[in-house]
């Protein structure tokens, strides 16, 4: 088992504690090693399981946030005014 497998079998079990920024780092990692090394096809289907499963922990931690800014502005989010497009 390597050192990255190890890494992310242990932080599958607790997918509950990662942060959002912990998610998308191991999403990323896992992303690129799927995308720069030739795996086994079960290796490759557990990569993509994990990929599927921080990316909806990280779609959900948004998606939360993004409905405490619309309840703190009222319903309706606005433009940042220091945001200049």
């Amino acid at each position: 088992m390597t050192k990255t497998s190890s890494r992310t079998k242990a932080a599958a079990t607790d997918g509950d504690e990662l942060s959002y920024e912990q998610a998308l780092g191991e999403l990323e990692r896992l992303v690129a090693a799927m995308e720069g090394q030739q795996l086994p096809l079960d290796q490759l289907l557990h990569g993509y399981k994990r990929g599927a499963e921080l990316l909806a922990l990280c779609r959900g931690r948004l998606q939360a946030v993004e409905q405490q800014v619309r309840l703190l502005d009222g319903a309706e989010l606005k433009a940042w005014e220091g945001h200049e497009s």
